[in-house]
């Protein structure tokens, strides 16, 4: 037998096959389990993995700074999960390449389905075979001393508010009935509700931010930063406590500037915070800060406002903070003994001073000053002028929060809908049967307690003793 040497002809794919086959691509169902798979497993290392907060994420030097607080515990593995781009999942391309697909695969899911369920909603199936009554999740059979003309309207009387049909096709009279018949759209209504919470969830990541430790002393402003051109003042904090010392309540009165022109005045609480241009200020903790004075040797000045004491030792024994000198390139700490500790290098009235190169682990000096001397350390002059409170902060901008909320409502009502509102199909057909008629009814459907106590009920109104599954 002489065999076929020649080379196997290319299949030419026509231009509008293309976009035919990427869409069946995305339709089938192995992708969309694959890309599920893929989100679960980015999903879990973004939660088992820390994340950068989102004001680091896009600062080369606090980034570098984060890392070096996360490698006592990742250790070697650190620089590798940084490149991998799993301490910023959530932002990362392989999740937002992923997270695309999906929502395409979704979209292409229900643009698929939509046709068919709405084929099935308009133009039923209104005629089935005998054996059909036989094999019905649901069927029963009644035999009635009436015509069947007259059965079939006693049948009619009782579906009540079902959608009934004629199906002229014999044997006999047959009719189809079904109720909710736009119920299933609950399923499209859910995908389409997902899509648009995942583009809520890719617009906040990529476009929002939150700062869980905004901190502000009193009297003082701070920038906001992120773009968004604002500043916050706090001109004066209240707290107030119950008998037993735990706080009653606490309240920051703040002014709010964009671009240097007052746009807000507000009494921020823990249930009253403050928004604008989509940015919200929420109350959430306060403390001790220090108002710490530095001057250069031209009398100059660096810093004059309140530094918060956020951080405390971890022998408990010292709160400090931090002010960053950008142009001489130092971070200053300022520490002083924590409420209640009796501490005898540091004394009441006093603060010690620790003077650090950017980005560096060894100090350039450190010393003990005295409320209200000015004392040189280095080139700079540092003056402690006094205590005062400081106000903590959660400022974040949500934009993604309406799309979400959006597909969150969408969601419920999809969900309701295919899960409380089934559709629910009946056919009935009657036959002659002696003097009288035989009727019979079948359903197909999945098992519902209320549409089989409904059809249970028909049954024995019909005069056919309980209704049956088998």
């Amino acid at each position: 037998m002489a065999v076929d040497t020649r080379p196997p002809v290319e299949e030419d794919i026509a231009p509008l096959d293309v976009p035919r086959r990427i869409y069946a691509f995305f339709h089938n169902k192995r992708t969309g389990l694959v890309l599920i798979l893929a989100m679960v497993v980015l999903t879990l290392l973004g939660v088992l993995f820390a994340q950068a907060p989102a004001g680091v994420r896009d600062n080369p030097e606090a980034y570098a700074s984060w890392l070096e607080s996360v490698r006592p515990r990742y250790r070697g593995w650190t620089d590798i999960l940084s490149a991998l781009g799993i301490f910023r999942m959530f932002s990362s391309i392989p999740f937002l390449v992923v997270t695309s697909l999906l929502a395409l695969s979704i979209l292409a899911c229900s643009a698929h389905r939509t046709p068919l369920l709405w084929r099935a909603a308009t133009q039923p199936r209104t005629h089935v075979t005998t054996a059909f009554f036989d094999h019905g999740r649901l069927h029963r059979t009644v035999t009635l001393p009436a015509p069947p003309e007259e059965s079939m309207e006693r049948v009619r009387s009782m579906l009540g508010r079902f959608r009934v049909i004629e199906d002229p096709n014999g044997p006999g009279l047959n009719l189809y009935a079904d109720q909710n018949r736009f119920a299933p759209f609950g399923t499209v209504v859910a995908h389409v509700a997902f899509v648009v919470i995942l583009v809520g969830v890719l617009i906040t990541s990529n476009f929002g931010f939150e700062e869980p430790s905004f901190t502000v002393s009193v009297g003082s402003t701070a920038e906001v930063g992120h773009d968004t051109g604002l500043a916050l003042e706090v001109t004066a904090f209240r707290d107030e406590y119950h008998p037993d010392g735990t706080p009653k309540d606490y309240a920051s009165d703040v002014v709010l500037f964009e671009d240097g022109r007052q746009v807000a005045a507000q009494t921020i609480r823990v249930n009253q915070p403050l928004g604008w241009g989509g940015v919200t200020f929420n109350q959430a903790f306060f403390g001790i800060a220090a108002t710490v004075a530095i001057t250069d040797a031209d009398g100059g000045v660096l810093h004059d406002t309140g530094i918060p004491l956020r951080w405390t030792t971890d022998d408990g024994l010292y709160t400090y903070g931090v002010v960053t000198l950008e142009d001489p390139g130092l971070e200053v700490f300022v520490i002083t003994p924590s409420s209640g500790q009796a501490e005898r290098t540091i004394g009441a009235g006093e603060a010690r001073i620790e003077v650090y190169p950017l980005g560096e682990m060894q100090p350039l000096a450190s010393q003990v000053i005295t409320q209200g001397t000015p004392t040189v350390i280095g080139d700079l002059t540092y003056t402690f002028e006094r205590e005062s409170q400081y106000t903590g902060l959660i400022v974040s901008r949500d934009p993604g929060a309406a799309w979400v909320w959006a597909g969150s409502i969408l969601l419920m009502l999809g969900t309701c809908a295919s899960m409380f509102f089934r559709h629910r199909r009946l056919w009935v057909r009657v036959l002659p049967a002696g003097t009288g008629s035989e009727v019979r009814l079948a359903s197909p459907d999945r098992p519902d307690p209320t549409f089989r106590s409904r059809f249970e009920s028909m049954v024995g109104a019909l005069g056919g003793g309980p209704g049956e599954d088998t």
